[in-house]
């Protein structure tokens, strides 16, 4: 049996029976990523507006006599409608699509039967899959590569049967009537109940297909192909956005262009040749940078042999430098019996550091130190460095290291 919202997409109220409700959960992922569970009610409908995930398409967003539904799946012929707040079997209610929402997903899935028909025609590539995604979709065509030219192609083709407002139209046929063997697909689900719903782009398509459609393809108003991205193996993805979604696409890259015309002091056709110009800026800054750091290494480094205060435990933080900037510092200093501790990052917050000093006594306390920072690191022949957190527990470093330097001299 087909839902309302297959029988009429464009159908935005609807009123139905509650058929019936029970508990249950739904689990959902949270704000830090993980899996949480949300304790509500199943809700079986009579017949449905909202329309259960299906085909590679998401489910559909509404309200059940203004109760918000969270869910929408297919259950064999039933759909059930995940809510919060549990309705009353025998009820009549009233059911509200969230349009925007379905709108979107009629104009992408329409697309991708559009594309996948074309591409299929021109050039021999088949779909193997596809993804409705939030931002973009995604067709996979089973072939290792496609050309720049077969992209334009494919998309000059689709747009040329947008504008010929092609109808599309729904059928359903029995699962014996012989034509269904002309109908492209890829088979049914195992809990497939009723008659095959077939879908059909006039004199372009004719897909086995569960999910909303336009009913012309003048309701897509225009594709683009964004372009291709490898896939799995010997795949290839061709991402495009159909209708509003290519609107919206533009308003955000107008927006950016308008935002880098402004940084940049240039227009959009200069964007590309300013950029370069700062990264090229940029690379030499940071060689010099490089270079400068270097030596400011090796002359810190002779500042703390020659400072009154040599010996012992010395330590220094410098806000900038990394990893090359310490290393240099301890090279030229060597071990010998002093402890060297090097920092560099934030005062207060994360930064690098490097203990380095007689091998023995970096083994003994460099994952010590490495906890004190709430960070971690490694060593190796009498240097042990890594990444802190906590870089305002360094005082408690230093401490741990005057310690160990205590005692030593204390037991010789």
């Amino acid at each position: 049996m087909a839902f309302q919202c297959q029988r009429d997409s464009y159908a935005r109220e609807f009123t139905t029976t509650v058929v019936s409700c029970r508990p249950a959960e739904l689990q959902t992922e949270g704000s830090q990523g993980k899996k949480e569970a949300l304790s509500g009610f199943q809700v079986v409908l009579q017949d449905t507006l909202l329309f259960p995930e299906g085909g590679g398409q998401p489910d559909d967003r509404g309200t059940i006599d203004n109760i918000s539904v969270l869910r929408v799946t297919r259950r064999g012929a039933e759909a059930d409608h995940f809510t919060l707040t549990p309705l009353t079997p025998g009820s009549e209610v009233q059911v509200r699509v969230d349009w925007d929402r379905r709108f979107d997903h009629m104009q992408q899935h329409s697309g991708q039967h559009l594309i996948t028909a074309v591409a299929d025609s021109l050039f021999g590539l088949k779909t193997t899959s596809w993804e409705l995604g939030r931002l973009r979709c995604v067709i996979e065509l089973d072939s290792p590569s496609v050309t720049a030219e077969q992209v334009s192609a494919i998309e000059q083709n689709i747009n040329g049967k947008i504008r010929a407002r092609l109808p599309v139209t729904v059928q359903e046929l029995s699962l014996d009537d012989p034509e269904v063997e002309k109908v492209r697909g890829r088979g049914l689900p195992d809990d497939h109940a009723g008659p095959i719903r077939v879908v059909t782009i006039e004199s372009v398509d004719s897909n086995m297909c569960c999910g909303t459609h336009v009913n012309n393809l003048s309701d897509l108003q225009v594709i683009k192909i964004l372009g291709t991205e490898k896939g799995k193996k010997n795949k290839t993805n061709l991402v495009f956005l159909a209708g509003n979604r290519v609107l919206k696409w533009m308003e955000r890259s107008h927006g950016t262009e308008k935002a880098l015309t402004g940084l940049l002091k240039c227009g959009p056709e200069e964007h590309v040749d300013a950029v370069q110009k700062l990264q090229n800026s940029t690379k030499l800054l940071q060689k010099n940078n490089l270079t400068l750091l270097r030596d400011l290494a090796v002359h810190t480094a002779r500042s703390l042999r020659n400072s009154p205060d040599w010996g012992g435990v010395v330590m220094l933080h410098r806000k900038e430098g990394d990893s090359e900037f310490m290393n240099i510092i301890a090279n030229e200093i060597g071990s010998e019996g002093t402890l060297l501790f090097l920092t560099v990052g934030e005062e207060k917050g994360a930064g690098l550091f490097l203990l380095a000093g007689p091998a023995e006594a970096v083994e003994t306390l460099g994952s010590r130190v490495a906890e004190i920072l709430e960070g971690k690191g490694a060593g190796n022949k009498g240097r042990f460095q890594g990444k802190a957190t906590k870089m305002s527990r360094r005082v408690e470093v230093q401490a741990l290291l005057q310690d160990y330097v205590n005692r030593q001299s204390s037991e010789e």
